[in-house]
């Protein structure tokens, strides 16, 4: 075993061969938005997420499955399978089958097997000083669904957010291979500054966090600012509030964004300053979004926010 749970990581990995490493993960969730075609795609691309933040390749998947199949019928049931299946076929991945069981809330997710060199692995710590970080995605996502759920998302909005979730963090994670990337996770539940406190802790690393750079959904601050933030936000800020340090009358609302739960969001990674530039640009060249949020310096353990 490469990566177990006591490391906080995105995944276990497992050693096959001196060459060849397992990637193991499993996620799955209720409903973040009411089709269920895109319902299925952003579990597929969540679920398969953690692979890509592992610096795998997904090679195989199990679908798991909650339905309420005589309150929605096989119609709704065959347009998340759909979606889930469309999207593994985009990443390369095949379906081996899966498991349902029946239940009054529909719930859908996948159970994924990448293939990683064990020389190559990316755990979410090993953070060096001088690193920059590197966000691949804004944020705002659990904001908006949160906004979707109270019926207060525009259908522009809402078609936004929907293809940032389904996307892959599959180019992203191509490029990143060919570099020397420090540390890598993605950003789904614990928020931006709740997965960097996982990259930190127990470290002795110190990073600062550069607000203004930090790229948001314009959508998602004009919900926040009207009070449409999950209980997940606070719930983050709360868990982690001993290691991050924000300065007198920081803006809530950008504070409530940075905690936000995600979900299928961008890798964050880190990268040596110089090497980081050329990362960025080769990012940018291939169109997916490279925003440098910050960096890790001499300082004690946590987060600075400025």
């Amino acid at each position: 075993m490469l990566i177990a749970a006591d490391n906080n990581d995105d995944a276990g990995v497992y050693r096959i061969s001196p060459e060849l490493a397992l990637i193991q993960t499993v996620d799955f969730f209720t409903p973040v938005v009411d089709d269920p075609y895109d319902f299925g795609r952003i579990a597929a691309a969540n679920a398969l997420s953690d692979v890509y933040a592992m610096g795998g390749t997904p090679k195989m998947a199990m679908n798991i499955v909650a339905f309420p199949m005589a309150k929605l019928g096989a119609s709704v049931l065959r347009a998340v399978l759909a979606g889930g299946a469309a999207k593994l076929r985009e990443a390369g991945a095949v379906l081996l089958g899966g498991h349902s069981v029946e239940d009054d809330e529909i719930k859908f997710g996948m159970a994924v097997t990448g293939f990683v060199d064990p020389a190559k692995i990316l755990a979410n710590q090993g953070l060096k000083q001088g690193d920059r970080l590197v966000l691949t995605k804004p944020l705002g996502t659990g904001i908006i669904s949160t906004a979707l759920k109270a019926g207060l998302a525009s259908p522009a909005t809402v078609k936004t957010v929907t293809e940032q979730m389904a996307a892959l963090n599959k180019t992203a994670a191509e490029i990143l291979s060919t570099f020397p990337v420090s540390a890598c996770t993605d950003v789904t539940g614990f928020g931006l500054l709740g997965h960097l406190c996982e990259m930190v802790a127990g470290t002795g690393r110190h990073v600062v966090v550069n607000s203004g750079a930090v790229p948001v959904m314009a959508e998602a601050k004009e919900l926040a600012a009207i009070g449409l933030v999950p209980a997940g936000s606070h719930n983050n800020r709360k868990f982690r509030e001993n290691m991050v340090m924000l300065p007198a009358g920081f803006d809530p609302v950008v504070r409530d964004i940075l905690f936000d739960p995600q979900t299928s969001g961008g890798l964050l990674f880190g990268c040596g300053g110089k090497m980081a530039a050329e990362l960025c640009r080769r990012l940018q060249d291939a169109a997916v979004l490279a925003a440098d949020i910050g960096w890790v310096e001499d300082g004690p353990e946590g987060i600075v926010v400025r």
